[in-house]
């Protein structure tokens, strides 16, 4: 049966010219996907998998099923979502394999506000910083470590809005999860942060003479 087309939503972005002629025949063209976001996905691999070789096989994982998938992309949303939905599938997968998850994970429940409408929607401190101040080593050694403390619905979420910068919509698309969803994990994840980084900033402040 064929579908109307005047209910689907035509996405178009840099990726949709490359995607479509690797449906149409052209597989020599997988190697330019593969070049455009191998060190995206190695870096989103670091930040959820905490380690340089799980990251290296979250990449590799990724790509191998979007090399299997691809014909079936509809293209119906963006390329790099459809490819961060893979990855964060493979995430998990990967996570259920390891033998070093941990049996009972930090709850972030004390951080939920009692009223969700005063969630903060506003950029993190951190995340709103100049690219010279984020790439300070001692600030970057206390995110990760700081991140690398969230359980990892959390985790995700975070690296997704926040380093990642997809939109709320986006990230609840990727997740499978609400917007409603994002939001509220997201906003506990990012007190957690802040309180982590509290001292940090503290100790970093100007101080009047």
């Amino acid at each position: 049966m064929e579908r109307d087309a005047s209910r689907v939503p035509e996405v178009t972005d840099q990726d949709t010219e490359l995607v479509t002629a690797i449906q149409s025949g052209a597989a020599e063209r997988f190697e330019e996907l593969v070049t455009r976001y191998e060190g995206k996905l190695y870096n989103f691999g670091l930040r959820i998998c905490k380690d340089a070789s799980d990251a290296e096989d979250l990449a590799q994982e990724t790509f191998i099923n979007i090399f299997r998938y691809l014909k079936d992309f509809r293209q119906e949303t963006k390329f790099k979502n459809w490819m961060y939905r893979i990855a964060t599938g493979v995430c998990h997968r990967m996570r259920r394999r390891s033998k070093y998850a941990p049996e009972r994970e930090l709850s972030l429940d004390e951080f939920l506000p009692a009223d969700h409408a005063d969630i903060d929607t506003e950029l993190p401190e951190w995340a709103a910083m100049s690219i010279r101040q984020v790439l300070n080593r001692e600030l970057g050694d206390h995110l990760k470590a700081s991140v690398k403390e969230l359980p990892p619905q959390y985790r995700l979420v975070l690296v997704l809005r926040d380093m990642e910068g997809f939109s709320t919509d986006e990230a609840a698309e990727i997740l499978g999860i609400t917007p409603a969803n994002v939001k509220v994990r997201l906003h506990r994840a990012r007190l957690f942060l802040r309180e982590e980084l509290k001292g940090y900033f503290h100790d970093n402040q100007p101080h009047s003479p």
